[in-house]
C-alpha cells in the first residue's frame, strides 16, 4: 500500500476528512460528523506506517500473528495499533482494519422513538 493508496482509501469512507492538527507531515483522518480520529499516518516517513483504532482483543491476536503490527505509537496501547505497511501485512487486511477503525468512531444514527 502506498501513501496515495492509504489517503484515497481513508477519504473514500463516509464523512472522512484529512486534517493536520499536529504538523503538516502528519495526516489525521477523522469523521466529520463527530471529529473522532480513525487513522494517523506520516505519509512521507520511512518506514511507512499507519495507526488505527482497534478492538483490544483483536489487537492482541493481530500483534501475535504479524510482527509488523505493534501497540499504537504514542497512543493508547490498548485501543490503538500501528502497522508498518509493506512489511508482511496484506493490503486487504490493512483495508479491513482501516474500515473497522472508522466503524468504531463513526457517528451513530439517532434511534427513532416509538410512541
Amino acid at each position: 500500500m502506498t501513501p496515495d493508496d492509504l489517503r484515497e482509501y481513508c477519504l473514500a469512507l463516509p464523512q472522512a476528512t484529512e486534517t493536520f492538527p499536529f504538523s503538516e507531515g502528519l495526516s489525521v483522518f477523522k469523521t466529520s460528523g463527530n471529529g473522532k480520529v480513525f487513522a494517523l499516518s506520516a505519509l512521507s516517513d520511512q518506514p511507512f506506517s499507519v495507526s488505527l483504532k482497534c478492538d483490544p482483543e483483536d489487537s492482541i491476536a493481530l500483534r501475535e500473528e504479524f510482527p509488523a503490527i505493534t501497540p499504537g505509537y504514542h497512543l493508547n496501547k490498548k485501543h490503538w495499533i500501528t502497522i508498518v505497511l509493506d512489511a508482511g501485512v496484506p493490503d486487504e487486511l490493512v483495508e479491513q482494519l482501516i474500515s473497522g477503525s472508522h466503524d468504531l468512531v463513526r457517528p451513530r444514527a439517532a434511534r427513532s422513538r416509538q410512541a
